[in-house]
């Protein structure tokens, strides 16, 4: 497959502009197959077959922004301070992982969770935890290991003897962040328990239905070098997860602030929470979030994304349908868009554009796409499959 060089995964940079667009044609547009010249070079006439039918909305100078405001002045103002609340705690927890951070808050915003996957030492623990120490909200770690048990995580009825009646006994699941740390060393048993509480947000106990508590975020760590008594996540859960986050090694910098941080005995904050964002903020940063503003251009776009992904969309690219077995799902549309809006609100914007969808797609994308076992055997990445899809795929 040919496939342009990939970024540094977990990058959130912009990749090489593809090539320029020809002119537009009076005859009605081609999409019946790949260009000659390869994934980046788009075929005729889709953008504008695209546009057909639909008028273009009144918009504010930005080109993708509403005519009126989505989201006031104020209120964006107010989710800049919780934003900038919570980095403060995260950075005085972590040194550097500016991705990671990034990510953390975008899918905080948008109510959705996160699985965090680096070799040991990188600190994911340490970022999970400083996240939930940033927010008044409860926590709870939950150790994975083979033994453990789906009751261990939901919940149980215990029988009370001096009554004769059943007491429920809520499971640590039952909190604001959730830390499931190594959830690859879970049975696949214990794992499909977590399906129910990461998209219906309850979970089942003796036939009784019992809500989780709002905001609720799973953070979920794996190791990926590590085979022995591991179990590998399956799809269902993977896709529940709103963005997966791989870390890298820190810069020479970083790893000097880090041993500073260290003799200075300031490397680890405390435990308890420390910042001053309450349940309720959060639950209004995700209602702006709610809020802002997505053009449908931006949405088309979107959507030829994921259904490029998937071997059809109007812009093919050569070759996909023998590196990926599965592409994105409708959920994963909806998580483009979504940490879309999230990524705009937190840089102060009320609107989506296009660069808000492409700035995080490695994180919304990676963990979607299943590579058949010709590519993996080739060594190819899916950061690889998805820099082919948003070449072939042209920006609004």
């Amino acid at each position: 497959m040919s496939i342009p060089p990939t970024q540094q995964p977990g990058s959130s940079a912009r990749p090489p502009a593809p090539p320029a667009r020809p002119a537009p044609q009076s005859s009605a547009p081609s999409a019946s197959g790949p260009s000659a010249s390869g994934p980046g070079a788009p075929t005729q006439g889709v953008q504008g077959q695209a546009a057909q039918g639909h008028s273009a909305p009144a918009r504010r100078p930005g080109g993708f922004a509403p005519a009126a405001r989505a989201i006031s002045p104020g209120d964006l103002e107010r989710s800049g301070a919780i934003v900038s609340t919570i980095t403060k705690v995260f950075q005085s927890r972590v040194v550097g992982q500016e991705n990671l951070r990034l990510s953390l808050l975008t899918a905080l915003a948008a109510g959705g969770h996160v699985l965090l996957e680096s070799v040991p030492g990188l600190a994911k623990t340490t970022a999970a935890s400083a996240l939930a120490s940033s927010i008044t909200g409860s926590f709870a770690r939950i150790q994975c290991t083979p033994d453990l048990m789906p009751n261990d995580i939901i919940g149980t009825q215990i029988f009370n003897y001096g009554s004769g009646t059943f007491t429920t006994q809520l499971g640590p699941v039952h909190a604001n962040v959730v830390l499931l740390d190594e959830i690859n060393r879970s049975s696949a048993k214990t794992q499909s328990a977590m399906l129910e509480a990461m998209q219906e947000r309850q979970t089942s106990i003796g036939g009784e239905v019992y809500r989780l508590p709002e905001p609720f975020m799973v953070l979920a760590t794996q190791n990926p070098i590590e085979e022995e008594g591991t179990y590998v996540l399956p799809e269902a859960q993977m896709d529940r997860f709103l963005m997966k986050e791989i870390l890298t090694y820190p810069r020479p910098a970083e790893e000097h602030e880090i041993l500073d941080r260290s003799t200075a005995g300031s490397l680890t904050g405390p435990r308890e929470a420390v910042g001053t964002v309450t349940l309720e903020d959060v639950r209004f940063l995700q209602q702006m979030v709610d809020q802002v503003y997505v053009d449908p251009a931006v949405k088309r776009y979107i959507i030829d994304l994921v259904f490029t992904t998937r071997g059809s969309g109007p812009r093919p690219v050569p070759n996909l349908t023998q590196s990926v077995r599965v592409g994105a799902s409708p959920r994963g549309s909806l998580a483009l868009m979504r940490v879309g809006q999230a990524h705009a609100l937190l840089h102060g914007r009320d609107y989506v554009t296009p660069d808000d969808v492409r700035a995080m797609r490695y994180g919304v994308l990676r963990h979607r796409l299943v590579l058949t076992f010709d590519a993996l055997a080739s060594g190819i990445k899916p950061e690889q499959i998805i820099d082919a899809v948003f070449h072939a795929v042209p920006m609004p």
